[in-house]
């Protein structure tokens, strides 16, 4: 699934990317970011998917043409259920369609990969992110109280048929499904961001 779309393409992450993986992490996550060690074992274990977005249009593989990642998420899947670990996307390319093509990217992988159930965990201050995840069939299915630091729940929901859900969605068709995070809409600056 991974393409070009808006300036940006999506491939998977590899081990050259963890340090600008790193800075987005830092500044997206400051009070619950994850350490370089975490996240290189995240890329080590097999049951671990994880993709990137770069500015550009380049060859997909690094090479030259290729600008800087902007976004990143990653799956875990051990069918038959998988998680969304994280996604995150620079605050600056917010508004294109990164964090929807990521996440058509990870629920394609989890089908792939024989998952019928993924989950996640999303702040429960983060309604245009809950909004994104129930157009692609997640749906609530309990709280996890203070989960994030300073004392915000976590919302675990659930998308029983990742299929499905891409299918529903056309992949998330360019303009249609809601951006999370807009300032504009007085987001608290959490924006097109979770982590599990």
């Amino acid at each position: 699934m991974a393409g070009v779309n808006a300036g940006y393409r999506i491939r998977p992450m590899t081990e050259f990317d963890v340090p600008a993986v790193m800075g987005l992490e830092r500044a997206m996550f400051p009070d619950d970011a994850w350490t370089e060690d975490m996240v290189r074992s995240e890329l080590a274990e097999p049951s671990r998917h994880y993709f990137v977005a770069c500015r550009g249009a380049g060859r997909g593989d690094g090479g030259e043409g290729e600008g800087p990642v902007v976004a990143y998420a990653g799956l875990r899947a051990v069918p038959p259920q998988g998680d969304v670990q994280t996604i995150a996307v620079d605050r600056d390319w917010w508004g294109r369609g990164i964090g929807r093509a990521l996440l058509t990217e990870v629920l394609g992988q989890a089908y792939t990969h024989g998952v019928e159930e993924v989950f996640l965990e999303v702040r429960s201050d983060n309604p245009r992110a809950q909004e994104l995840y129930r157009r692609f069939g997640f749906a609530e299915i309990g709280v996890r109280r203070r989960y994030y630091r300073g004392g915000v729940d976590a919302i675990v929901m659930r998308c029983q048929e990742p299929a499905a859900a891409i299918a529903a969605t056309g992949g998330g068709e360019q303009g249609e499904a809601l951006e999370f995070g807009d300032a504009a809409d007085g987001d608290d600056g959490s924006g097109e961001e979770e982590k599990a």
